[in-house]
């Protein structure tokens, strides 16, 4: 039996990939499995458009399941594998560290391992054909001072985070999976994304909503970390372009051009939301309700994106700009106050009570 024109997402119901497999659509492009265990970040909300498309299919599982995971791959047969399967936030990982560990190292394992199988019982012209991209994120490199240069797909790894670890032993298996068996993977290290369908735990979201409702905006040490913010779409074209167009074995970094110290970002997000929800004309401005908090452990002071290679050799390059792209994020947020209400569930609310709650105030 012949490879299919499918596609296997992993993850495909979280922040990046619910953008991806809409934006995949959106383009016009052949069927999708999305394999997503719906952890508290995973939301089949985000497709909800794609009820009763025939080109999408919807499983609901472990990527550390390797014999779903095999079966998976026999039975669609895809050409190939787009990973987004990850434990992905930071403050999470300092609080329990072993959920990381397990998605992100051996699920990641699991998935090459059964990749490799699959890939091997292919026809020669179909194996030339597949490909496996592996997302992942800045953090594995470390941290930067003020002056030095941005990170490279050459720069050494320096995790600082368990999240950073966790996301440096994937990348490192999927390097090995190439030069050890020949699996064509290719890999992606983004910068900061932002946009719609991002679980509100996150920075943008959680001042957006946090500004709406008047509540304290809660920002770490002196608010002067710099991350470099790439749009979510534009991060997925950006995939896409890499699927299509990338050599096997290499590493794209992807970024959106756009350093942003977090003080900032928030104070912008207050301003645009003074903007589109105004107060009464005698309320303070959002910017008031900004809370210096003592900052987590291991906070890395700077992150910023060296996005050359990608625009040389494959001509991608970010079409929106950080103050268009946040304007977008924000109206989104206003605007689908159903979606945000439903995934503000119980389990949210416990992270924020105990993330935020018991840090003294600055």
């Amino acid at each position: 039996m012949s490879q299919s024109d499918s596609i296997l997402v992993t993850g495909g119901a979280g922040f990046i990939g619910s953008n991806y497999v809409l934006s995949w659509f959106a383009a016009d492009r052949g069927p999708v499995v999305n394999l997503d265990l719906l952890t508290y970040a995973g939301n089949p909300a985000n497709l909800a458009s794609l009820e009763g498309d025939p080109r999408y299919t919807f499983v609901r599982g472990d990527i550390c399941d390797a014999e779903l995971v095999g079966s998976l791959l026999r039975r669609h047969r895809p050409r190939a594998i787009v990973h987004f399967a990850a434990e992905s936030h930071v403050d999470r990982s300092i609080a329990s560290p072993e959920a990381f560990i397990r998605t992100n190292v051996q699920g990641t394992f699991a998935l090459l391992e059964q990749a490799r199988a699959y890939w091997t019982s292919l026809s020669q012209a179909d194996r030339a054909a597949f490909r496996f991209v592996h997302v992942s994120t800045d953090e594995v490199y470390g941290s930067l001072a003020p002056g030095d240069p941005a990170f490279s797909e050459t720069t050494p790894y320096a995790p600082n985070s368990p999240y950073a670890a966790s996301k440096a032993g994937s990348d490192h298996l999927a390097r090995a999976y190439f030069h050890t068996f020949g699996l064509p993977v290719l890999t992606t290290n983004c910068s900061n994304n932002y946009g719609p369908f991002q679980f509100p735990e996150k920075l943008i979201p959680l001042m957006i909503l946090n500004a709406l409702e008047g509540k304290p905006l809660p920002v770490y040490g002196d608010g002067m970390n710099v991350r470099d913010w790439l749009y979510v779409k534009d991060h997925c074209a950006a995939i896409r372009t890499v699927l299509a167009e990338g050599r096997p074995g290499e590493t794209y970094n992807v970024g959106g051009m756009s350093e942003r110290a977090n003080i900032d970002v928030v104070r912008t997000i207050c301003d645009l939301v003074d903007e589109m929800r105004p107060t009464e004309v005698d309320a303070a401005p959002r910017r008031m309700l900004i809370t210096y908090v003592e900052d987590r452990p291991g906070h890395d002071r700077r992150y910023a994106i060296d996005a050359r290679k990608i625009k040389r050799e494959l001509g991608w390059q970010p079409a929106e700009v950080f103050e268009s792209g946040l304007r977008k994020t924000v109206r989104w947020y206003l605007e689908n106050g159903d979606w945000v209400a439903r995934v503000r569930t119980g389990a949210y609310r416990e992270w924020i009570e105990k993330n935020y709650a018991a840090r003294a105030v600055l």
